[in-house]
């Protein structure tokens, strides 16, 4: 990934805030046909010193041939994103020396996967996995709900995949290579125009605006 130094984000507390509120990562793979991506859910858990994702992929999925190869692959998560017009900076009342750009934060990991076929594994898996999603509702549906025969035929269609981190990036391109009053301009620019709080929040903070 691309980091010009004023959008690298190198704390992994943050790079990993970023996956569990994000966590369908594009999985990208480079195998005998070609190179291959799918978006999966994944779940990040504090392991090792990047830490760990845990997954699962249909086994007719193309993609498990690549997973199991025992290569490298790399796991893209995307946050917020917006496009950020000229007419939002002071800049353009100035000089007119302004062109559009496009503000967005990623994170990107690396990893050799390791597959997962056993039940035990892909069962806590998958109870982890609707749990971090279920949790905040009212009344969460838990696996235990459907029929275990059924159950048991759905994960007969499943491989899990293990992915220990070998190496990490994040980049948050919110504006921080804009003067200050271009930035004020964006922030509210987002927040007033396009009712965009979450990266308008970020411009103002990555930003130094409060």
């Amino acid at each position: 990934m691309y980091l010009p130094t004023a959008f690298r984000e190198d704390s992994l507390k943050i790079q990993h805030d970023l996956i569990r509120a994000h966590p369908l990562g594009v999985v990208m793979t480079s195998g005998e046909g070609g190179l291959m991506a799918n978006y999966v859910p994944c779940l990040l858990y504090p392991e090792g010193p990047h830490g760990v994702l845990r997954l699962h992929v249909a086994r007719a999925n193309p993609q498990l041939a690549d997973l199991a190869a025992g290569r490298e692959c790399l796991v893209a998560f995307q946050g917020a994103q917006a496009y950020i017009t000229p007419s939002w900076y002071a800049t353009k009342a100035e000089t007119h020396k302004v062109v559009p750009t496009w503000n967005f934060v990623a994170v990107h990991v690396w990893g050799t996967p390791v597959i997962q076929d056993d039940p035990a594994w892909l069962r806590a898996q998958l109870d982890a996995l609707t749990e971090s999603q279920e949790k905040a509702r009212a009344q969460p549906w838990s696996v235990d709900e459907a029929p275990a025969d059924f159950v048991a035929a759905q994960m007969r269609a499943i491989v899990g995949v293990e992915i220990p981190i070998a190496r990490i990036e994040g980049k948050w391109k919110v504006s921080q290579n804009r003067p200050a009053a271009d930035r004020q301009g964006v922030a509210e620019g987002l927040a007033n125009e396009r009712g965009d709080a979450v990266m308008a929040s970020l411009v103002a903070r990555r930003g130094g605006l409060g």
